[in-house]
């Protein structure tokens, strides 16, 4: 296990060193020489650290899936202790648990942050945190593929065609990926450039969106979205991470064969185009219906971040970030998929009780796919797990002395890895002056809403859902 863990946490160390490179060019092109030392440290120690990976590449031996579970887990705890490195050596007067408290939720694609006034520092290190995000969004898609025999079988046909995958296969899924989710950050990216945003806002949000991270360039998203125009462009481009990242993919490989990879995307679009109506008939008050648009993509793409919209709106915006978006995208949330598998299930349940006679089958409308009891049973319990997760963090935060409404707001937007901001009602929020502990119990639940699916599931399926 420990020849595996160098192997696949080394990539990811290269992967550090890369944008650390990237880092080191944009203070040599804007002469930012201040902190370009920092930043060229940060470069050695993590290509030292990646460099492990040629010494152990050899000789290993099958991971357990267990053993892949615990690798990942400890990605999201090693990984940001090398991307807190340039907060701690950088700004002064801050701790390294605040600088830690900034990578993780940047790794975790959360957007929490310590920083009240963005204005403060410097554009080489507004480019890194929004760094750190892109990286762990990478971090998390290709973990679901170094995990995939947690998911069942129909969830996995939605994606690929293949169900058990060996090395080779992982290592070219995983490439796939990466380069998908490039091209997309650069389609982002050009986009937002169009749309008149500065070149170096647009690539800050680029890197956010893709990776449904909370990170700003600005210290409020109305000082560079400030027309009806781009906040529709935006929100448009939010639902790159709300889809599947393979469905651009898909669409420009389709093949007939192959329609079970658009099942989930399609539900996800009539569920959008829902949502979209429902606002337009009974919220749009005001004709302010883009801010509400783009509230609306912030939410389901688990996001977080929009212009003002009316406060009363706020708990809505909630619900829809529990909800989430895609199995197979950078968002978080319980996903709509499951639930609206589990309304279905709870619906032939009931009914069969009342026409005993009657048969039943739980099988998806469009698509051929049917669901076993088993599956059911994961999802069911994956909202159980969310029940208590939620409750736990908001009794800890609550006896840390954040207000109790505050604190529920907060501890479902953690588990969901979603920024605070006007749809959370939580926009003033400042996380600086919270206790240690306050700040540990974030961290751990940062991680545990990232992980949740792609950990604490297979180890209660071992216990409880045994075959």
């Amino acid at each position: 296990m420990i020849n595996f863990t160098h192997l696949y946490l080394g990539i990811f160390s290269f992967f550090t060193s890369i944008l650390s490179f990237l880092n080191i060019l944009y203070c040599y092109y804007f002469k930012l020489y201040l902190n370009i030392n920092n930043f060229i440290f940060i470069f050695i120690v993590s290509l030292f650290l990646g460099s492990i990976i040629f010494f152990n590449k050899k000789n290993i031996k099958k991971v357990s899936i267990y053993q892949k579970i615990l690798t990942v887990i400890l990605g999201y705890l090693s990984i940001p202790i090398l991307l807190s490195i340039p907060y701690y050596l950088i700004i002064n007067n801050i701790s390294f648990l605040d600088s830690y408290f900034e990578a993780i939720s940047g790794f975790t694609s959360t957007g929490f942050t310590m920083f009240n006034n963005i204005k403060h520092l410097d554009e080489s290190l507004i480019l890194w945190r929004s760094s750190t995000q892109w990286l762990g969004g990478l971090y998390f898609l290709i973990s679901i593929i170094l995990l995939i025999d947690i998911f069942d079988n129909n969830l996995k046909k939605s994606f690929t065609n293949f169900i058990n995958f060996s090395s080779t296969e992982t290592i070219k899924q995983s490439f796939k990926i990466g380069i998908v989710y490039l091209i997309l950050t650069i389609l982002i990216f050009v986009i937002l450039y169009l749309s008149d945003l500065r070149a170096f806002d647009s690539f800050n949000l680029s890197l956010s969106l893709i990776s449904s991270g909370g990170f700003l360039p600005v210290n409020n998203l109305e000082l560079i979205v400030n027309n009806k125009i781009k906040e529709i462009i935006l929100s448009l481009t939010m639902l790159f991470s709300f889809f599947s990242l393979f469905f651009t993919y898909n669409l420009v490989f389709f093949h007939k064969r192959n329609i079970n990879f658009f099942s989930e995307d399609l539900y996800l679009g009539f569920y959008l185009i829902f949502l979209v109506s429902f606002f337009f008939l009974f919220f749009n008050l005001d004709d302010n219906f883009s801010s509400l648009f783009l509230a609306i993509c912030s939410s389901i793409s688990n996001i977080g971040f929009s212009t003002q919209i009316p406060k009363d709106l706020s708990f809505i915006f909630l619900i829809l970030i529990i909800i989430g978006g895609s199995f197979f995208s950078t968002s978080s949330g319980i996903r709509f998929f499951k639930l609206f598998l589990l309304f279905k299930f709870s619906i032939n349940e009931l009914v069969s009780h009342s026409k005993p006679k009657s048969l039943f089958v739980n099988k998806l409308a469009f698509f051929g796919f049917n669901f076993t009891n088993e599956d059911f049973y994961k999802y069911f319990f994956s909202v159980i797990i969310f029940i208590l997760s939620l409750s736990i963090l908001s009794l800890l935060l609550t006896i840390s002395g954040i207000d109790s409404e505050d604190a529920f707001r907060l501890s479902v937007l953690t588990l969901m890895n979603t920024v605070n901001s006007f749809t959370s009602n939580l926009e003033d929020f400042t996380f600086y002056d919270l206790s240690v502990f306050s700040k540990l119990s974030f961290i751990i639940f940062m991680i545990i809403g990232r992980v949740e699916l792609l950990s604490i599931l297979i180890i209660c399926k071992k216990f409880f859902f045994k075959t």
